[in-house]
């Protein structure tokens, strides 16, 4: 079970007691992220996020904001999304005061100071580059461009170089001044924890969080009538692609039924696209599905990593695979081995105090509302075959499909002829 407490500046906080862990986590959601920036400022929440590790008035080195959780063996870190930028400590129990006091001084009081952001663009070029030459990695930002184009939800989370290289400490506090306050923040603490103790602590330790009402950002426009192809010409041994089609966000009825479907498809060992194309064939090491919801938009894939040779083929069993899932139902076995799929990673997942906590916060600040496991599991054992084919007829349309390629091609109208259904 967990408790959410909004307090009065907005801020709200989320605890999550488990009694079988002796660890907790103290996860920090804001309600920002690469969809809230501008062509100009592409990349700067990314950057801004690595820039609270660089000291504050209370540990004004990096060492000395590193050094705090080391010495007790904890573990932190920070990330960057489309719409959300999150940070977490997680440590033995004993510890909750010193993190709690290290995540709100990091939080709140970090210096953001010129030689830190210079030496940082560096740092920051370097992780854009290692993206470019790594095509497993690369092809992720590719998926969303071919979705979305030019705009916010289609471009790099990482920004571009030049970007990077032009920004200056104003951009960062511009950029704090607009989006990060108690409005826009989730506080979720999960593990061994009093939760009345916890509550008063984080008021406490984060009292002096900015209080203003956070920029809000614009929708993400999708708009689409045939297939697309984007080729990112490179010279590599496999070719790596994602292959699929727009579909459901976060609100829509249809996303658990999605869910499973997916399982079905690509989302386990025994799926279909692993015994069609690696065990059967022997087309790939690396093949799977994803589902991605967010609030605006969503979408389902298919990642594959294959020799260049055999491009063609793998992509004509991939839409065959699809197809076929518009055509007849799955079977009562399949339908039931992925449900407990499901249910099973989720049970474990859930497990760690750390996913527990972007568990339970995640759902409050993108959905607005939160779902313990026991309700999610119900809708997903709700979802019949029927719902799963009326799913595949939906979202497995032509004009839906979409396909991102790396590899050592130069003309993509053979692949766009592929693109049928």
């Amino acid at each position: 079970m967990f408790q959410k407490t909004t307090l009065k500046n907005g801020l709200r906080i989320i605890t999550v007691p488990m009694q079988s862990t002796q660890a907790v986590t103290i996860l920090v959601l804001v309600g920002t992220g690469s969809k809230y920036e501008t062509k100009e400022t592409n990349g700067i929440s990314h950057f801004l996020e690595h820039m609270f590790f660089k000291g504050t008035k209370k540990r004004p080195t990096w060492l000395e904001v590193n050094e705090a959780i080391d010495k007790v063996g904890g573990v932190q870190n920070a990330f960057t999304s489309n719409d959300c930028t999150g940070f977490h400590v997680t440590l033995a129990s004993k510890h909750l005061d010193l993190g709690l006091d290290w995540i709100s001084d990091v939080f709140l009081n970090s210096k953001f100071e010129e030689k830190e952001i210079a030496k940082e663009k560096g740092v920051i070029v370097e992780e854009i580059n290692y993206l470019l030459d790594t095509p497993t990695i690369y092809i992720y930002d590719l998926w969303p461009k071919i979705l979305y184009g030019d705009q916010p939800a289609g471009w790099s989370i990482a920004g571009t170089k030049e970007n990077i290289l032009r920004f200056i400490r104003k951009n960062f506090l511009d950029y704090l001044n607009n989006h990060y306050c108690a409005q826009s923040t989730i506080i979720c603490m999960a593990g061994k924890i009093d939760e009345k103790i916890v509550k008063e602590k984080i008021r406490k330790y984060f009292q002096n969080i900015r209080k203003f009402r956070p920029k809000i950002r614009q929708p993400v426009i999708e708009k689409q009538k045939t297939p697309k192809v984007l080729l990112q010409t490179k010279k590599t041994d496999q070719t790596h692609l994602a292959l699929g089609v727009r579909a459901y966000n976060n609100f829509h009825p249809k996303k658990y039924a999605l869910a499973v479907l997916e399982k079905i498809l690509g989302g386990m060992m025994s799926s279909r696209l692993l015994i069609e194309i690696r065990q059967k064939q022997g087309l790939a090491y690396y093949i799977y599905s994803y589902v991605d919801s967010n609030p605006d938009t969503g979408s389902l894939a298919c990642f594959a990593g294959v020799d260049n040779k055999n491009i063609e083929k793998a992509i004509k069993i991939i839409l065959r695979e699809y197809k076929k899932l518009t055509r007849e139902k799955v079977s009562e076995k399949e339908l039931a081995t992925a449900k407990e799929n499901i249910k099973g990673k989720m049970i474990l997942n859930l497990e760690s105090s750390a996913v527990q906590a972007s568990f339970y916060a995640e759902q409050e600040l993108l959905e607005q509302k939160i779902l313990t496991p026991e309700q999610i599991f119900k809708k997903i054992d709700a979802v019949t075959s029927n719902d799963i084919i009326k799913v595949a007829q939906d979202i497995f349309r032509p004009e839906k499909l979409n396909l991102a390629l790396i590899g050592p091609f130069k003309e993509k109208a053979k692949f766009q002829s592929l693109l049928e259904l």
